[in-house]
Order: structure tokens, then sequence, then C-alpha cells
């Protein structure tokens, strides 16, 4: 292919070279002349492993040249790839200026040429640049429209500094969030290259790619928050934290896995609330502070508020049927159960509730819990039903309170009921008469 990437920094020299090496032809183009030189004359015009010869090779065979002038790289090929950067501002918000710029320069060609031309977002932007500001403006300047003169995709990249030549070889996976199955075919014959059984392929909406890097950041600064507050109690308790860590990262179960990485509902149980309130409490007593730790029972118990505030109290029904009340399917244990606390919240409110869950319902007949059931949670007791349809017949909105199967696709059924699903327990996130809340 004829490829040029706009912006020869940290990631658009490194793939520059990468793809040059390749055996695609490729223009790399950057405002700032001294960049420009430096590939020309076959140099890297920053300091990563291995950068350098791999620009010296591709120049000298004549695959990889540099260049100011945008409109003769994309004039001359067919796929663009943007890597400028997109800094703080002062709030702490984005700087697209880089950004809306190339689209602009980009559009201003696309007007002068003929052909299908396919631009690709490189760089990291926030769900919603891609459909809501570049193609927007790639339309206006080129007087083109997306998918019949041009597709757009985002490619997020997951190079790291020192080790970028490896890592775009060998990625933790590919993604593609492309305008139309044209454009993605195309990024998926470039990255031919890349064995899937090694690196993943994921072609997925434009959002859905944009999310991706902010996702994967997001969880490696907790992970270094999470692993520094760890140690700081170990420090005051005079406890080796490397140790503890070693022994945390060695589970690939439940620690270092996707388990407890699907976003539902809030967290309750016998041990995540009392373990974590019980670990916090004693970093007061150790006059230390722990912002994460300190943020999560706060954050926990937002999830339960904002079920309320966002998608019961707008609905203006006031007969709510809740199916499965324990913290996870599968089990009677009602400690800590944030459906229960959602519950009382709603009774508290005035709503009519009517509740089924098979296993409290056996634990109150014949099991340990009966007592505790009648006594300390007779607000529940009376308003558990012997059936699904019993909940369903006496409600207008029916709450999936946890992942038993014999509520998934209820909503096919009963379809003038709205559920909505704080377990995630459908596929979908939206339907007529259907509300997956994350």
């Amino acid at each position: 292919m004829n490829i040029s990437v706009v912006g020869l920094g940290y990631v658009g020299a490194v793939c520059s070279a990468c793809f040059a090496n390749e055996g695609h032809n490729v223009i790399g183009v950057d405002i700032e002349k001294s960049k420009v030189d430096l590939i020309n004359q076959g140099k890297s015009p920053i300091v990563e492993k291995d950068l350098d010869k791999l620009i010296e090779k591709n120049v000298k065979e004549g695959r990889l040249k540099a260049t100011t002038n945008l409109k003769d790289a994309i004039k001359n090929t067919e796929i663009t790839f943007i890597a400028v950067g997109t800094p703080s501002k002062d709030n702490g918000s984005i700087d697209l200026t880089y950004i809306k710029e190339a689209a602009k320069q980009i559009g201003e060609v696309l007007k002068e040429k003929n052909g299908f031309h396919t631009v690709v977002m490189r760089s990291t932007v926030l769900p919603g640049t891609g459909e809501e500001v570049v193609i927007p403006i790639i339309e206006e300047f080129s007087n083109k429209k997306l998918n019949i003169d041009f597709g757009y995709a985002s490619n997020p990249e997951f190079l790291r500094e020192s080790t970028a030549i490896y890592d775009f070889y060998h990625p933790p996976k590919t993604v593609i969030g492309a305008s139309n199955n044209k454009t993605a075919d195309i990024l998926e014959n470039l990255y031919s290259f890349i064995d899937t059984n090694e690196a993943p392929l994921f072609k997925v909406k434009i959002k859905e790619a944009e999310m991706v890097k902010y996702a994967d950041n997001s969880w490696h600064a907790t992970k270094v928050t999470f692993a520094n507050e760890i140690g700081m109690i170990c420090s005051k308790l005079e406890i080796d934290s490397h140790k503890v860590m070693d022994i945390f990262c060695a589970d690939r179960k439940l620690n270092i896995s996707t388990y407890y990485l699907r976003p539902g509902f809030a967290f309750g149980g016998s041990c995540l609330p009392k373990d974590v309130k019980a670990i916090t409490h004693k970093v007061k007593e150790l006059d230390e502070n722990t912002p994460l730790l300190n943020s999560l029972m706060q954050s926990n118990e937002y999830q339960i508020k904002r079920v309320y505030k966002y998608f019961i109290k707008p609905l203006k029904k006031k007969k709510i049927g809740i199916l499965g009340i324990s913290f996870k399917a599968d089990t009677d244990d009602l400690r800590e159960s944030p459906v229960l606390e959602l519950i009382e919240m709603l009774i508290g409110k005035g709503y009519f509730i009517s509740i089924y869950d098979e296993n409290v319902l056996k634990a109150k007949e014949e099991g340990a819990a009966k007592e505790y059931i009648e006594t300390e949670l007779h607000h529940i007791n009376e308003r558990l039903k012997k059936s699904i349809n019993d909940v369903i017949s006496h409600s207008d909105v029916i709450l999936i309170g946890n992942n038993n199967e014999k509520f998934k696709g209820l909503e096919e059924k009963y379809k003038d009921k709205i559920f909505i699903d704080v377990a995630a327990i459908g596929d979908k996130m939206k339907g007529t008469n259907y509300i997956r809340i994350v």
C-alpha cells in the first residue's frame, strides 16, 4: 500500500518505520522540518530502541521518506494515518487543535483527489471525536461523503516507550473501529502480518475503538495506584509489600484475570464491603491516606443511587418488580446486597414492590435464614412472591437484580413491561422495553 502518516512524533515515527519495513511505501508528514530532515537522512527523530536502524534501512531501500508537504503526501497515497499530539488543556480537557487542523488539511486535499481514500485515527481521542469532529471537518472541506468517497477508522495504538518496535509487531490486540466494511477490510489486510492467535483482532464501532484506549490507560493507572496504596499500608505495618503483591499477582484465577471486570451493578456479599471498610478504617488508625481505596465504598453506593435517579424515577411508574435480590445468582446470601439497599430506597420513596428470588424463598422455607428473613427483613418477606409471573403481573417495571438464567429474555415475552437490567444478563444495551444500565 501507499501510506501517509501525519505527525512524526513518537507514534507516527514508529508506525512509519514499521509499515515501511513491511514493504509498504510510506510518506511521513510533519510541520517540523528538523524531524523531516532527520528521517530523510536515515536517522530517528526520537530515542527508541532499534528505531534508528529501521529508519536507516527503509530510507536506504526507498520505502520511507518524509516531507512537510501534506498535500503531496496525501495525493500520492491511498491511506492516511493521523498521529498528531492530543495534549491536555489547563482544565484537563483534551486539546484537539492538531487533530482539527489535520482533518481540515486532509479534507482540502481530498477535494482535489479522485478515488477512495482511507483516513485512520491513530492518535488517542475521546469517544465521539471521529463521528462528531473529524468526519464532519473532512466532509466540509472536501465536499465529499463518508463511505462513498472516503472511509474513516479509529485504530488505537498500544506502544510502550523503549519497547515500541516489539509492541508494534506483538501488540496485545488489534482494534479497528471502521465506518464501513471496506475500510475495516483494508486495515485488516494491512495488519495481516500480526498473528491473531497472539493478538486477537476486533472489528467494532468507531466509538468503541476510541473508548478502548481510555479503558486501558485508566486501568493501568488504577493498577499502579492500587499497588502503591497497598505498599503504603504494608510500610506502616512493617510488612514486605513486594512479597504481598507477588502473592497477589500469582493468583491468575481472580486477581490477574477477567473476573470482576464485567460492568454490572454494585458489589455486595459477605466479603467485599466488610473488608474494604475494615482496611480503610485501619488506614485512618495508621494516620495514612489511601484515596483510591477510600473511594471504593463511595463509588459503590453511587451505583445504587444512580439506578434510581437515572433509570427508575424518570419512568414515573410506581409498581416495581424485582427479580433476584441475593448479591449474585445461585446463592441466598443477602448480606450487603446492593439490590436490597435499592429496594429499601424505593420503599422509602413510596414505590410498590414485588420480589421474586427462588433461593431466598427456599431459605425462608427450610434454611437457616428463615428467622432472619421473617424478623430483620420482614419488609422484604411480606413482598416475596412465589413465582416470576406473580411479580410481573403486579408490576409495570421489572428490575433484573442478578444473573439467574431464568431472567434472561423475559422482555421478549412480556413486551408490555419495562425491564431494567442491573445484572448485565442481556447482550443488547437497549430495546423498546429493555434497558441495560451499563
